[in-house]
């Protein structure tokens, strides 16, 4: 009799009486395939122990950390689903050495990450938390000293063209403005397909009135806005990180902010999360904030969910998935074998 494939959920995606904390993510995939027992794995804590890995043959997981350790466990694990594009919580290398492939969900995040940016556009540009304090707060008539900056004709750059960035343009097209892109990874042709031009990040940061963080957190994009580069903002310009808070210097962020440097921010990643009760950004009113969750709705949650139980079904049939992170395990004879046994 074939062995049941067996999927565990991490911990985090139920709330303390059991719910499901997001609502539907596409659960009813899994469940309705005879040959997938799915369910939730005790609560670890922030890192997943050995014994996942003898235990299951594919994990579903939110924020625990999946390391060295973690895979050290058995040779039973195949497949770790992300829930979400981030993947620095993963030891994707330690993944490989394994022969376990993991894969993210760009397709669930696409829209609606890209909607949080134009959200973020909007409201800087158009001073909405100031309006709405100085309205609740009686200052009607000071409304003539918080005057907006509209969008057409603007520049917008956008640090890292994946899907993510070439959804940002796309939303942003009817407001007609100037595109900038930049990222190593890209070709001036995969701009110019999105209405861009392809530029050195330097240049980015000196022409663009906003400029979008969307790129992945990894070793060289560690700090890579430090004080020296948003030095180069134009002043006025808006920053706006809707990646990973580290990718940014927060205190030269927040030095720049301070002596106007800036005209503001929309962040919704923190270098560190859940940010300082004491954070001086916390006390800027031209800087609009989130708990790394301004992207999160129905759509969202949905999307993602079943983009991650998708990949899974596919690895249960033996199949390759799509958005697989470590690509490079594909190669390996002994990942082939171990996907194989999965069609018998």
């Amino acid at each position: 009799m074939t062995r049941s494939f067996r999927v565990g959920l991490t911990r985090d995606f139920l709330n303390l009486d059991g719910t499901l904390g997001f609502g539907d993510i596409g659960l009813e995939l899994l469940d309705r395939n005879p040959k997938i027992q799915s369910e939730f794995l005790p609560d670890f804590g922030g890192e997943l122990p050995p014994l996942v890995s003898q235990e299951f043959d594919a994990l579903l997981v939110l924020a625990p950390k999946v390391t060295a350790n973690t895979l050290s466990g058995g040779k039973r694990l195949t497949h770790i689903a992300r829930f979400g594009v981030g993947y620095d919580s993963v030891d994707v290398p330690a993944c490989t050495r394994h022969d376990v492939v993991l894969t993210i969900t760009p397709s669930g995040v696409r829209r609606p990450v890209a909607g949080s940016v134009l959200c973020f556009m909007l409201a800087l540009s158009h001073k909405l938390l100031i309006k709405d304090r100085i309205t609740r707060n009686g200052q009607w008539h000071d409304k003539l000293q918080y005057m907006g900056m509209g969008l057409t004709g603007r520049t917008l750059g956008v640090i890292g063209l994946g899907n993510i960035g070439r959804e940002i343009f796309r939303l942003a097209a009817p407001h007609q403005m100037q595109f900038l892109a930049s990222d190593p990874h890209r070709t001036p042709e995969d701009a110019i397909d999105c209405g861009a031009e392809l530029v050195s990040l330097n240049e980015l940061l000196e022409r663009s009135d906003f400029v979008v963080v969307s790129c992945a957190l990894t070793p060289e994009t560690r700090h890579l806005l430090d004080a020296s580069r948003i030095g180069r903002m134009k002043r006025g310009a808006y920053l706006i990180n809707v990646a990973r808070g580290p990718i940014v210097d927060q205190a030269a962020l927040t030095q720049a902010l301070h002596n106007g440097q800036l005209g503001g921010a929309g962040l919704d990643v923190f270098e560190k999360e859940p940010i300082d009760p004491n954070d001086p950004l916390l006390k800027m009113d031209n800087v609009i904030l989130a708990p790394h969750a301004l992207c999160w709705t129905d759509e969202m949650f949905r999307g993602v969910g079943v983009a991650a139980c998708q990949s899974i079904l596919e690895v249960a049939e033996g199949r390759v998935p799509q958005d697989i992170v470590n690509r490079e395990i594909l190669e390996h004879e002994s990942f082939r074998q171990k996907l194989a046994r999965y069609t018998h």
